[in-house]
């Protein structure tokens, strides 16, 4: 089955929600260093890196939001992994309910806008971005979703201090994937989703490396 790369590259000090820091990557063992150690002709790199868990395209989880909600430790692999996915093409900054298909039980649902063609950009952390709007979440909670991505700086509207959309989900328990990028490549239907992070106990979000593998 053809696998379809959903996420964006993580490479020191990129920028990835504006206001945070981005990551630093510092050797710990460099490959000449480890010549002391190894014999002759053997060497080794090991590196350290020091970033905010909202880096990248990465997941959320209950606990990002919720003080007792399950972190990334705590998350079933059933939400995570293999799950039948739906692409939902968006047109307008605020998705609403109708934008979705009649029957979302069980999948993860990717909305499509757009939106990463300005990652890297100042413009992609403009509150012009896309977002769901609380009917729509309210909807995707009721009729069974089990995860939602989106290609945009987040998924919910950034102009004021409500988060309906990280509220509602994360309170059903569904993870949120926020950054996608290559929606585009993608069937609407016809695939499978993947989005796994570290097992980190105490952790709310982190990076993930998302892909779908599409159906022949």
């Amino acid at each position: 089955m053809p696998i379809v790369e959903l996420s964006h590259v993580i490479h020191p000090g990129m920028v990835t929600y504006p206001g945070l820091p981005g990551p630093e990557i510092t050797p710990h063992l460099t490959f000449e260093a480890s010549k002391e150690v190894y014999a002759p002709g053997t060497t080794f790199e090991i590196n350290r890196i020091s970033l905010v868990a909202n880096t990248g395209t990465y997941l959320d989880s209950p606990a990002h939001r919720y003080p007792g909600g399950a972190d990334l430790s705590q998350l079933p692999l059933d939400r995570l992994a293999d799950l039948p996915g739906l692409v939902v093409r968006a047109t307008g900054p605020a998705v609403p309910a109708s934008a979705f298909p009649p029957d979302v039980r069980g999948c993860a649902v990717l909305v499509h806008t757009g939106w990463d063609r300005h990652f890297g950009t100042p413009a992609y952390g403009s509150v012009e971005h896309p977002y769901l709007t609380a009917d729509a979440v309210e909807w995707l909670v009721a009729n069974g979703a089990v995860l939602v991505g989106i290609d945009s700086v987040n998924i919910d509207d950034t102009r004021g201090g409500e988060r309906p959309a990280h509220s509602g989900l994360l309170a059903a328990g569904i993870p949120v994937v926020e950054h996608l990028t290559g929606l585009d490549r993608l069937p609407d239907k016809g695939f499978r989703f993947h989005a796994a992070p570290p097992r980190f106990a105490g952790m709310g979000t982190f990076p993930v490396r998302a892909y779908a593998l599409v159906d022949d």
